[in-house]
């Protein structure tokens, strides 16, 4: 079963990786990923801050928690699991960006991108769609760009997704 998982995930990533000889598309997804890095989220924050003080002061501490879980563990899940990236594997396939690390399970973009939409949908359910989106947006420009495995994205959603449930619970 773990055989045909991995396979599956191989022939995924080739297939999506693919799109990256579309430049336009590259390029945006470039942007896409770019966005996951941390500073959309911090403005994002500032921005709720201007316009809906009382609430964000309670989200910005969500997250500011859940974050403060989930960033050692998926940087323990990696030192622990050591998945090498796709394009080390994988003949034919590139990148078109250098990842952080040297290792790909779980996603550390996915993860911060399900922390920030599950909280935003937990705060300001009227932008759960669209949060989600975005996320999920991050976590496939990842594949796009050549440095993860789908399995890694589900990995880090569900990473970052149980680490905002766990924080909400308290």
């Amino acid at each position: 079963m773990l055989l045909a998982i991995l396979s599956l995930d191989k022939l995924l990533y080739v297939w999506i990786n693919q799109f990256q000889g579309y430049r336009l598309l590259t390029r945006l997804f470039r942007i896409i990923s770019h966005t996951g890095d941390g500073t959309m989220y911090v403005a994002i924050g500032f921005l709720l801050l201007y316009i809906d003080a009382p609430s964000a002061k309670t989200f910005l501490l969500y997250c500011l928690l859940a974050y403060t879980l989930e960033i050692p563990s998926f940087i323990l899940l990696k030192k622990l699991i050591k998945r090498d990236r796709p394009y080390v594997n994988i003949k034919g396939s590139t990148i078109a960006i250098r990842p952080a690390d040297k290792f790909s399970l779980p996603s550390g973009h996915a993860a911060a991108a399900f922390v920030f939409a599950t909280m935003i949908s937990t705060f300001y359910p009227e932008f759960t769609a669209l949060a989600f989106t975005w996320s999920s947006l991050i976590g496939l420009s990842r594949v796009v760009l050549g440095v993860h495995y789908l399995s890694d994205i589900v990995a880090g959603a569900l990473l970052g997704t149980g680490c905002s449930i766990a924080i909400l619970a308290m």
